[in-house]
């Protein structure tokens, strides 16, 4: 299992927009830099289902990917939250995996009085996961 150094910052606030948004999946991109996570880019999810699945608003997510290229970053990782199921990554997580150089990050809030956050490469729809460290 690979390990990725997730700011403190960054978690707070994915976690934060999950627990504030909890009826819904909350999704999102996070550009890199040199092999760091960077900066965080929520996206609207427009799903017709949002409760139960995402799909990042296209002209957010092509903000974000600009935003992104003229930072100098690179899409380092995608995010998203499931509101009434685990931190793994669903069937159609795993069918709709379109960056196979990308993070996947899912957040829970199917857990009692925490919050789960886990991390992983989804590959060839082929999953590994990938151990998270939250540092300052």
């Amino acid at each position: 299992m690979s390990q990725v150094i997730i700011p403190r910052s960054m978690a707070n606030k994915i976690l934060s927009q999950a627990q504030t948004n909890a009826d819904v999946e909350i999704c999102g991109l996070i550009g890199g830099r040199r092999g760091q996570l960077a900066a965080l880019y929520p996206v609207t999810n427009i799903a017709g289902d949002p409760a139960h699945i995402f799909e990042m608003d296209p002209a957010k997510q092509i903000d974000a990917m600009r935003h992104m290229r003229e930072s100098g970053e690179e899409l380092a990782a995608i995010y998203h939250s499931h509101p009434t199921s685990p931190a793994i990554p669903s069937q159609i997580d795993i069918r709709q995996a379109a960056y196979p150089d990308a993070l996947y990050l899912i957040v829970s809030l199917n857990t009692e009085g925490v919050l789960e956050m886990r991390g992983f490469r989804i590959v060839d729809r082929s999953v590994s996961e990938v151990e998270l460290v939250v540092a300052d």
